[in-house]
């Protein structure tokens, strides 16, 4: 159960970091680098959801749907 908690904190980083992405596109209009560090904060926490998803199926931590 522990881990599906973690999956779900994970995901709604990922969304959060995407719209403050998005948030600082619009108001700098491309004047500093807040953008690009948002989106590489995305995109490392994706690379962490990915494996913790697998870790999670290794492990038996969580099942797929059948």
């Amino acid at each position: 159960m522990f881990i599906k908690i973690v999956i779900v904190a994970v995901f709604l980083m990922i969304v959060s970091s995407l719209f403050s992405a998005l948030l600082f596109f619009y108001k700098d209009k491309g004047a500093s680098k807040r953008t690009v560090k948002a989106l590489t904060v995305r995109i490392s926490l994706s690379i962490l959801l990915f494996i913790l998803l697998l870790v999670g199926y290794y492990f038996g931590l969580i099942s797929p749907q059948k």
